[in-house]
């Protein structure tokens, strides 16, 4: 009986199959596991025979698209598009990823040659207030109190400018630290990942993502990449002689592309480069930061950009490399410095961003190098004497890591504060924060917030630190293996502004 209504739910969905189209929606089976989400038929082909179904998993990432066979569709629970043409609300295009291999084989290397009314003070045992909510009123009463310019574009939405700075006070008690901050207003968190439509700008030789058919499609079946042949994530606009090839090969040194093994034998034995082009500027055992200029080495930039948008999809490619700085992470051993990372950066930012696009390759994430990269803009930055913050939208990873290493260095400094005179309470303020870390402010109050560390006590605003914050975050600095030590950064910060006069 059972093995009867099997094969009958298998033939109800294999005649459903007719009426599939571009847009419908659908349970689909994913590549690893048993789940069976529901997914957008994106794009229709047919092989040999064989009809292949470009299917995007709604609320998972892009990066888990593939083409699928008739086999895995669910045709009992189809959802047809809409009639006047517009798709289904919820794409989930941007949302977090739920389960995600690595997609990375390690093969034989080539061979080299909300606001509300202040409560009064709490009354009988001292109760902390989570101080979100009086912060935002704060706000809005010096809003109303004294308008000035419009909030500058490119910041943290509702991110207003603080009052002056007072010193924050520190209490420290055997349950808890808790450091009293200035009467500054702080509005609700906002979304760090996605500004404003109208505010997305040129980024790092790459623009914010035009989400048409062809961009919503992986182009590239594989890439080969020294050691490793990795799966890509997103599409790329590589040249369309080569997508059709089951691998592009790329030299992990000049990084130009050829559509074969042995073409890349055959360029290897003309190639003598062994590292990045430009300056190195760091060094510290086998870790080396090396500096391009984005006008006079054009063609790395742009094999440069052509690469990393394969694992990035929040922006598509633009060829203007001059305006841009690249900084790339690199790992040496006997055959040469090989591409761990890189971040780009603009030569001159009226915003004060220090990162424009950010990438780890995938091969070498969740080995603290993300963190890394982000440690050495904020280096670079204290070395120019400024704040920065990182060019928004940032990708889902880029916002995780971010977040955790904001989180980890403003804790450290919280949690080794010390005070003047034994009988006096540690105290610091906001901006100086800002200025031994180089975190832009609106970052370091977001990431208050975001802890859950900023409450009202006794008609003051406080940051309170509990034993299990510390206890988490000596846990997870002492897994942070590899800092950047300044010592071994060689730089000197140039004057573009003039320079492009």
């Amino acid at each position: 009986m059972m093995r009867a209504m099997e094969e009958m739910d298998q033939e109800n969905i294999f005649d459903g199959l007719s009426s599939v189209v571009e847009g419908c929606r659908l349970p689909v089976k994913m590549r690893k596991g048993d789940e069976w989400p529901l997914a957008e038929i994106i794009s229709i082909k047919d092989v040999n025979g064989v009809t292949y179904y470009y299917v995007h998993y709604v609320d998972y990432n892009k990066r888990l698209d593939e083409w699928v066979t008739e086999a895995r569709l669910d045709t009992r629970k189809i959802q047809y598009p809409r009639k006047d043409g517009q798709s289904n609300a919820g794409t989930g295009v941007n949302t977090p990823i739920k389960k995600l291999g690595s997609g990375t084989t390690t093969i034989p290397a080539v061979p080299v040659p909300a606001a509300s009314s202040r409560p009064s003070s709490p009354v009988g045992p001292p109760e902390l207030v989570n101080g979100n909510a009086f912060l935002a009123a704060a706000l809005n009463k010096k809003m109303n109190r004294k308008r000035k310019a419009p909030p500058p574009v490119h910041t943290v939405p509702n991110h207003a400018e603080p009052a002056p700075e007072v010193p924050v006070q520190v209490v420290r008690t055997t349950k808890s630290t808790s450091l009293t901050i200035p009467d500054v207003p702080i509005a609700a968190e906002g979304d760090l990942s996605e500004p404003p439509s109208s505010d997305r700008r040129l980024t790092g030789s790459m623009v914010a993502h035009n989400d048409d058919i062809v961009t919503r499609m992986k182009n590239v079946e594989m890439i080969e990449l020294g050691y490793h042949r990795i799966r890509p994530w997103y599409f790329s606009p590589y040249p369309q002689e080569l997508i059709h090839f089951p691998c592009i090969y790329i030299c992990e040194f000049c990084l130009k592309y050829r559509k074969s093994r042995k073409c890349l034998e055959r360029h290897l034995a003309k190639c003598n480069v062994r590292h990045p082009p430009g300056n190195e500027i760091y060094r510290k055992q086998s870790i080396s930061f090396f500096e391009i200029d984005g006008r006079k080495n054009k063609v790395y930039a742009q094999n440069l950009c052509l690469l990393a948008k394969l694992f990035l999809d929040h922006k598509t490619l633009c060829y203007d490399t001059d305006p841009f700085l690249f900084y790339v992470m690199t790992v040496f051993d006997d055959r040469g410095f090989h591409i761990v990372g890189y971040f780009s950066k603009e030569k001159v930012s009226t915003e004060d961003y220090n990162v424009a696009c950010i990438l780890t390759m995938p091969p070498y994430q969740r080995k603290g190098y993300g963190k890394l990269l982000i440690e050495f803009s904020y280096e670079l930055s204290k070395f120019e004497g400024k704040t920065g913050s990182p060019e928004k939208p940032l990708s889902d990873l880029g916002l995780l890591s971010y977040r955790s290493y904001w989180s980890q260095t403003i804790l450290e400094i919280l949690v080794n504060l010390k005070p003047v005179d034994e009988n006096e309470r540690p105290q610091i303020t906001i901006m100086e924060i800002c200025e031994l870390t180089s975190i832009k402010k609106e970052d370091v109050i977001s990431t208050l917030q975001n802890l859950n560390l900023i409450n009202y006590y006794k008609g003051q605003f406080i940051i309170s630190l509990s034993k299990e914050t510390i206890d988490n975050h000596m846990q997870a600095m002492s897994k942070r293996k590899i800092r950047i030590d300044s010592k071994c950064l060689h730089w000197t910060p140039k004057d573009w502004s003039k320079r492009s006069k």
